[in-house]
């Protein structure tokens, strides 16, 4: 590389990022194939009739990997997790954050220019800005389709006397017989097609559906590690002034998580551990980036602890590997947390999803 020395330790440094992507690659890839056998196995057993045996074909595959289902519901991208709130405060909430961080990050190129993206906080707040512009597209269209379904009852509300429900709401008898529970879950499943304006299956996730569930799992770990390396590594010990406290620098390595929290406080999108994998292709893609900018003739590094030139580089970077763990699962305890406690507390009102 023109503008790298490359030392004997440096190779340790391209195989642990090599090892890393391989890693990633290969569980989503395991992923992919394991959903695929299960559709080959159990999709053939699916009919009209068997709506329980549908919902359980539907669901697990979920919570291994969101881009590779087919079967992600819409309805679950753009409705809250808690059964009083409208789709409306999801809306609100992702369209203002979506504002707030457009405004700083706005701020943070005029301040400093374009070449500010060689930093690893930027390149994570645009990719929550991504997020929620996303989200705010997708809740609103949920919103539209709310409004034009907004007598039918919201979705896990549990219907007990089906005689009362309009007439399209309820499952007929066929020639099939089926059992009291079927007759009732056949019943609350069409209720939730009539809220979603579904007919007899969830509606099929969108491209940029799953592109909101994939950035949504990148964020959750990648905000914990730029906020962690910012507030714990980077301010007491750096002498970058670009790094110093000031108020955007502490607006943009705080309103990041606060956002993401506040929307994971009401959105129903999962959190499977899969999507460490996610996370992690990203952080290689942005080391990548800086090899590659390096080799074009860049002299400083924007990280010391990615510095090449020092024989503790392969040190640094087995660390740093091994931290995007904890991280992603900071936020995955958060998430579990979160539905653990809430459908215990308030049963009634939290609508806990079995991915």
């Amino acid at each position: 590389m023109a503008g790298i020395l490359i030392q004997w330790y440096d190779f340790i440094c391209f195989g642990i990022v090599g090892i890393a992507m391989f890693g990633a690659l290969y569980v989503l890839c395991c992923c992919k194939i394991k959903q695929q056998r299960y559709q080959t196995l159990n999709g053939d057993h699916i009919d009209d009739h068997n709506i329980i045996g549908r919902q359980e074909i539907l669901l697990p595959l979920q919570g291994c990997h969101p881009s590779s289902s087919s079967a992600v519901e819409m309805g679950s991208l753009s409705s809250s997790c808690w059964r009083g709130i409208h789709p409306a405060w999801l809306l609100a909430t992702r369209f203002i954050s979506l504002v707030v961080l457009c405004i700083f990050l706005t701020w943070d190129v005029l301040l400093y220019n374009y070449s500010i993206f060689v930093y690893y906080t930027e390149w994570t707040f645009t990719l929550l800005i991504v997020y929620f512009a996303i989200g705010t597209i997708i809740s609103a269209y949920g919103c539209v389709r709310y409004y034009s379904n907004k007598l039918a009852p919201r979705p896990g509300d549990v219907i007990e006397d089906i005689n009362s429900l309009p007439k399209d709401c309820v499952y007929t008898r066929t020639d099939h017989e089926i059992d009291n529970k079927a007759k009732t879950n056949k019943s609350i499943f069409k209720l939730q097609g009539q809220y979603y304006n579904e007919d007899t299956v969830p509606q099929r996730a969108t491209f940029w559906s799953y592109v909101l569930q994939i950035s949504y799992q990148t964020c959750a770990g990648s905000v914990i590690l730029t906020d962690i390396i910012f507030w714990f590594i980077i301010l007491p010990f750096s002498s970058n002034s670009h790094l110093q406290l000031n108020l955007l620098m502490g607006g943009m390595h705080s309103l990041n998580i606060i956002f993401l929290l506040i929307d994971t406080f009401l959105n129903s999108l999962p959190l499977p551990w899969a999507g460490l994998a996610y996370f992690v292709l990203w952080s290689c893609c942005y080391i990548i980036f800086q090899w590659l900018i390096h080799a074009c003739g860049l002299i400083w590094w924007p990280y010391p602890f990615l510095e090449l030139s020092t024989p503790w580089a392969p040190l640094w970077y087995f660390c740093l590997a091994v931290f995007h763990l904890p991280c992603y699962g900071i936020y995955w305890l958060l998430v579990t947390f979160k539905n653990l406690t809430f459908s215990t507390l308030f049963p009634q009102a939290f609508i806990r999803h079995s991915y």
